[in-house]
């Protein structure tokens, strides 16, 4: 919406300064005045020698023009006056403005570090630089995520693909038909693994009680088959753990963890321990699994989009590198922390900590 161009600031605090300077002279000789006309009589003042002191009105009339001069200059002092320190004050804002207009060309990586002691322009400018900061990560996050979602839709595509050339010259649609459906269902996983984590950032949910114990419950008795299948053992165990948000994003969240920790194990005979615990002002939930040794580097990016580390494999059940994604958004979106720590003899700890339902 256009609107009409109006004073700018410095030349507003110019005629603060020069208005209030101009009240108080007023003020101060209006007082002056006051003063004398009070003490004053009307009439010539004779003294015991004969000497005449001036009189009331003669004293009006010339202190009158004198109250005139003193206010013109005044007036032209505060307009000087503050039109200089205006400027001086203002001068960290003119630069907070073009590092705006900077930032708004598309150089993210520029700082203003405004120099100085602390005060409301260095709180700006530093909270300015904090939020470019942030800006800047973000931004090159949703680069990366872009380009490893466009490679990650791109391959079942092209897979589809060159089965279709293949099924075309030996015609054994059997088959054919068998290899797309698994081709499909990946790409269909994918698609709606990244509309979860684009509703999850968006917080597109309505908020209402969730107890993360029952979640946890659930979870574990949803994936109870392949945990079977793979020899693995879940353990279940906490109190419970109220908080506040999206029950169905709360789940898939816990159902995330709890998938991750029997996929990712050990071959045979692997543990997965599913706890809540209620703290001071937070709940936590903690998936604990064996598995195979992680560094230190590696477990810091599996929160990342697409990072299935080095040791995963693309298995049946190895997702689309989004699991432990969308659990931090979702962690997020719950004014959350998420954690992820290797153990010492293998495996991961996650702890997601949520605020506690009041």
């Amino acid at each position: 919406m256009d609107r009409k161009r109006g004073l700018s600031v410095r030349l507003k605090l110019t005629l603060s300064y020069a208005g209030f300077l101009m009240l108080a002279g007023v003020l101060l000789l209006g007082g002056v005045l006051v003063f004398y006309l009070y003490f004053l009589p009307s009439g010539w003042i004779t003294t015991n020698s004969d000497y005449f002191w001036i009189n009331r009105s003669i004293l009006v009339r010339a202190f009158l023009p004198f109250m005139g001069l003193v206010l013109i200059f005044l007036l032209v002092f505060g307009v000087l006056g503050g039109w200089l320190l205006a400027g001086r004050m203002l001068a960290p804002l003119d630069r907070i403005t073009e590092a705006t207009r900077t930032v708004a060309k598309g150089r993210f990586s520029h700082r203003i570090r405004l120099p100085g002691r602390d005060d409301e322009f260095r709180e700006l400018a530093d909270a300015f630089d904090t939020m470019l900061g942030r800006l800047e990560a973000h931004i090159a996050e949703q680069r990366r995520f872009a380009a490893n979602a466009s490679h990650e839709l791109r391959t079942p595509l092209a897979v589809s693909r060159t089965l279709l050339d293949v099924a075309r010259a030996e015609r054994d649609h059997d088959e054919l038909l068998e290899r797309l459906h698994v081709v499909n269902t990946r790409a269909i996983d994918l698609t709606e693994a990244l509309l979860l984590l684009s509703r999850a950032d968006q917080r597109a949910f309505a908020r209402e009680p969730v107890d993360l114990s029952l979640k946890a419950e659930e979870a574990t008795e949803t994936l109870l088959a392949l945990a079977e299948e793979r020899g693995i053992t879940i353990e279940t165990s906490g109190d419970q753990a109220r908080t506040v948000g999206s029950p169905s994003l709360l789940l898939q969240l816990t159902t995330n963890l709890v998938h991750n920790a029997i996929v990712h194990n050990l071959p045979e005979r692997g543990t997965v321990h599913v706890t809540t615990y209620v703290r001071p002002e937070t709940v936590e939930l903690t998936v604990e699994n064996t598995g195979k040794r992680i560094s230190l580097d590696l477990a810091a990016t599996l929160v990342e989009p697409f990072q299935r580390g080095a040791e995963r494999t693309r298995g049946d059940h190895a997702g689309v590198g989004l699991g432990l994604a969308i659990v931090a958004s979702i962690t997020r979106a719950h004014d959350g922390t998420l954690s992820v720590t290797p153990r010492a003899a293998g495996g991961l700890t996650v702890t997601v900590r949520l605020p506690a339902a009041p």
